[in-house]
């Protein structure tokens, strides 16, 4: 890490962390819900800076070292988080920047390119769905998840060790079979996702989000370029979502992960980091 900072905007009070050099292009990473920037890793972030990116990474609201509220008691949209994104570019004086989102960071980006289409420079959308109305045709998550997510309630979250296995538990049945699961590296990401954060119940009021209507089944007026990474065994938001998600807007390159699931693995960093640099460049 090259540095870390506390930008206030918005009304809140969002911790920030940047490698590389400020004057390569900038790459804003927004992660998905009720994670930290933690779950983008320091290692991935690195190589990135590596290749002539200045890298950013943030806290949600509700995560991390970032403002947050009461369990149960969200006082914020999906809107409110894509323009905090956008706060983090004025902190840092950055007028345009190509954005980086996971599941629903890729969501989030689809807003901002369509809310604030001069601030986006291109979209890199891993393992995301459109912002689209509901559609019957697109396959559910896997109910897995939804069983595993729903013990929550059961969980000691003033025992430390309890909540790390939780998280665990969470990624494990997350991957897909291309990979071994490296149980080791999410645990330490865990750990530190725990360390920094005063209450973990913070984060599940993410899963109280609402918003957005305004911009759903606009993707066409998006005017960024986008690659879509997705895995082929995503059992969150599987394969077809992002194939529609392609489909939606004008101009993009997918990048397919076979036995990739609902992760950003190690072994696969190569080759999104290839793809991510070609994306970046020339904008």
């Amino acid at each position: 890490m090259n540095a870390a900072g506390r930008v206030e905007t918005n009304g809140v009070a969002l911790h920030t962390e940047t490698f590389g050099d400020p004057s390569d292009p900038v790459v804003l990473l927004i992660m998905g819900a009720m994670s930290s920037a933690v779950w983008w890793p320091e290692g991935f972030c690195l190589q990135l800076a590596d290749r002539g990116r200045y890298v950013i990474r943030y806290d949600h609201r509700d995560t991390g070292r970032s403002t947050a509220y009461e369990p149960g008691q969200i006082a914020y949209t999906v809107d409110d988080l894509a323009d905090d994104a956008v706060g983090v570019l004025d902190a840092y004086g950055i007028a345009r920047a190509h954005l980086a989102g996971m599941s629903l960071g890729g969501l989030l980006s689809q807003l901002i390119a369509l809310k604030y289409p001069d601030r986006v420079l291109s979209l890199t959308l891993v393992a995301s769905e459109r912002l689209a109305s509901e559609d019957s045709n697109m396959p559910p998550m896997d109910p897995r998840i939804l069983a595993y997510h729903a013990r929550a309630g059961e969980l000691d979250w003033y025992d430390r060790k309890s909540v790390v296995e939780y998280q665990v538990g969470a990624w494990r049945l997350q991957a897909g079979s291309a990979h071994p699961f490296d149980e080791a590296a999410i645990r330490r990401m865990a750990e530190e996702d725990l360390g920094r954060t005063d209450n973990p119940l913070t984060s599940m009021n993410h899963a109280l989000l609402t918003g957005g209507e305004r911009w759903l089944d606009r993707l066409y007026e998006v005017r960024a370029p986008a690659l879509i990474v997705h895995g082929t065994e995503d059992p969150v938001l599987p394969y077809a979502h992002g194939v529609a998600l392609t489909e939606a807007l004008p101009e993009t390159t997918l990048l397919t992960l076979e036995g990739t699931g609902h992760e950003l693995h190690r072994a696969d960093w190569e080759t999104i980091l290839n793809a991510l640099e070609r994306h970046t460049a020339s904008r």
